[in-house]
Parts: structure tokens; C-alpha cells; sequence
């Protein structure tokens, strides 16, 4: 797959737009332990692609695109793609407008985030999420669409996926590290309803022993703090908690943990997951002293459940999907720590 193929792919996509998607069973699955369960999708179903933060432009999206529509599903592209009002993929009115459009489409099974940057929070308020309440769709997105991840877990008990998004897929698929694939192959198999089992690279000493059954949520830790006492604030009581964040001091990272312990969310957890945190160098006047395994378990050493740490989630390549709202085994133990989707 090269470059000439993803420019011809695009004429496709715009044709496939104004194709019908085949309908599937509008029907939701689940408890209310496990959440609401959108439909998974299947062959012919439509993925809508649509820049909610940061901008992109439509070349960007093209390899994620084209790789969608190899994996049998169709794609429409939002108006948002290609659009720029300074960082952001449009200005709020159009990035509202074409995530709503969306998020009310019956023909779309799927909304995939173009990617993160900043912005989902500047909108959500002014969304009307009263048809997707309707009929469930999986919004997929990692970073700043943590904001909706925690808004619809939070509100509507709606499962969601916590994964890369069009950002991350290699130019040339072909030739992309087997890693890389692995971790987009993972989005594939979470829309499809797949079981999903994941294991820690390395076992660290560091990690507690314990099981738990529980649903999953989490996202980017920055995220999760800002939300703090919002209407999007996650709600973390008898789940499994799991965050990730990059470019953040260590000092930053403790107060982030500090307003999880304030605000209650590691108390009633029935686990702890701590994805990849890429730590910027302290200044050298002003070390803070800690690691993140110091911060972390000083914050939960009051509390007995399995905690992990180095779990493949984050900014970093192998960041696999997850899905949020839905019910996981996580198993810390003396071999090491696997997530497994029930």
C-alpha cells in the first residue's frame, strides 16, 4: 500500500458516503454491572470519522481509512476533516455540529476520533445525546477523548473504546512494525466483539497480587483530574481503574494522584492499572525526589486491591484497544498481570 493508493482510496470513501449501510440489530446487550454494550460490528457497517479536538488534515486519515474499509467496513468521512481553526479541527460550532450529525446517524455503527490534542471538553456540554441513548454507538478515541469516554460512562452506562486513533496508523501498512500493527489490528478486534486478553511486557516487582472482576474505565490521567466535580466527572466506585499520561513532571503526576485520592476515586476501586507514563526531566534545581511506582503506591497503601503497573495503554506504541464500561478480569501475580475482557 503505498501513498498513490490512499489518494485513489479517497475517491472510494467519498462514494462510499453515499452508500446505504447495511442495518444490524439496533439492540443493546448487557447488565447493569457490565453497562450498556453498543451492537458490534459487521461486514458492510459504517465507521464515521470526525475531529472533535485537535485538526487533521484529509490526507492524514487516508491510511486509516483505507485499512477500515479493507476490514469490510464502510467509511464516511465528517466535514471537520481537513478543516483548521487554529489547533482545533474546525471551531467549536462546526466540531459540535458534525459530532452530533454523527452521533444521530442511524447509518453509523462507529465513530472513530480523528485524533486528540485538545478540545472534546469546549463541546461536550452542548451536545444532545439523546439518540445515541437510543441506539448505542461506539465512540472510539484515546488522549482528550477521554473526556468522552468519562461523559458516557458516567451518564449513560454506555461502553466505549479506549484505543489509537487515525494519527497513529502507519503510512504504509505493509512495512509498519509488527507492534504497531498488532496494537491497530486490536481496534478491529474490539469493534467485532472479540475477546481481549492483554499481559504486562515484563512482570515488575512493584506490582500487588490480586484479582478482580470488574467494569474497566480509565484514560489519560491529566484528563481525568480536570473532569474532577464536572458533569463528565469518571466515576471510578467498584471498577477497574486504569490511566496513562505523557509529557508531565513527576510533581505534576503526583498532584494528579493526590486529586484521585482526594476526590475518592482510588478508594472504592476493585483494581488499579498504570498504563505508560512518558515523565518530562524535572528541572535539575528542582527534583522531585519520587518515581512514579513511589507515587502510586503511596497513594493506595491504605487500600488491598491489585495494583499493575507498565500495562501496554498510552502514549506509546503499543497502546491497544480497551473497552471501556465493559466488565474485565484483571490477575496481578507473582508470573505477571493480564487484563481479560468478559
Amino acid at each position: 500500500m503505498n501513498r498513490k493508493t490512499f489518494v485513489q482510496s479517497s475517491l472510494t470513501l467519498l462514494a462510499a458516503a453515499g452508500m446505504p449501510a447495511a442495518m444490524v440489530n439496533a439492540g443493546v446487550t448487557g447488565t447493569d454491572n457490565k453497562g450498556i454494550i453498543p451492537p458490534y460490528l459487521k461486514p458492510g457497517d459504517m465507521i464515521g470519522i470526525t475531529a472533535p479536538a485537535g485538526f487533521i488534515m484529509r490526507e492524514g486519515i487516508l491510511p486509516a481509512a483505507t485499512l477500515m474499509q479493507q476490514w469490510g467496513f464502510k467509511v464516511r468521512l465528517g466535514y471537520t476533516i481537513g478543516k483548521r481553526d487554529f489547533t482545533f479541527g474546525g471551531t467549536d460550532a462546526e466540531r459540535r455540529e458534525d459530532l452530533q450529525k454523527m452521533l444521530d446517524d442511524p447509518e453509523i455503527k462507529a465513530i472513530m476520533c480523528a485524533r486528540g490534542g485538545y478540545g472534546s471538553v469546549r463541546i461536550v456540554d452542548e451536545l444532545n445525546w439523546d439518540r445515541f441513548k437510543a441506539r448505542p454507538k461506539w465512540i472510539i478515541g484515546f488522549s482528550d477523548i477521554t473526556v468522552l469516554h468519562a461523559h458516557i460512562n458516567r451518564n449513560f452506562g454506555i461502553a466505549s473504546i479506549h484505543s489509537k486513533m487515525c494519527n497513529s496508523f502507519p503510512d504504509i501498512w505493509e512495512t509498519a512494525d509488527p507492534l504497531q500493527k498488532d496494537t491497530i489490528e486490536s481496534i478491529r478486534r474490539a469493534l467485532t466483539g472479540e475477546k481481549m486478553s492483554y499481559t504486562a511486557e515484563a512482570f515488575n516487582k512493584l506490582n500487588r497480587p490480586g484479582t478482580a472482576m470488574a467494569p474497566l474505565v480509565g484514560g489519560n490521567l491529566k484528563t481525568i483530574e480536570t473532569l474532577a466535580g464536572s458533569a463528565s466527572d469518571i466515576n471510578t466506585y467498584g471498577r477497574i481503574l486504569f490511566v496513562e499520561d505523557t509529557g508531565e513532571y513527576l510533581y505534576s503526576i503526583d498532584r494528579m494522584f493526590w486529586n484521585l485520592k482526594r476526590t475518592g476515586k482510588l478508594s472504592g476501586l476493585a483494581g488499579l492499572i498504570v498504563g505508560g507514563m512518558k515523565i518530562k526531566q524535572d528541572p535539575l534545581d528542582e527534583q522531585f525526589g519520587k518515581n512514579i511506582y513511589d507515587i502510586v503506591l503511596e497513594k493506595v497503601k491504605a487500600y488491598n486491591y491489585p495494583v499493575c503497573f507498565d500495562f501496554p495503554v498510552g502514549h506509546q506504541i503499543n497502546n491497544y484497544a480497551l473497552r471501556c464500561g465493559v466488565e474485565h478480569r484483571l490477575s496481578v501475580t507473582a508470573d505477571g498481570a493480564t487484563l481479560t475482557s468478559i
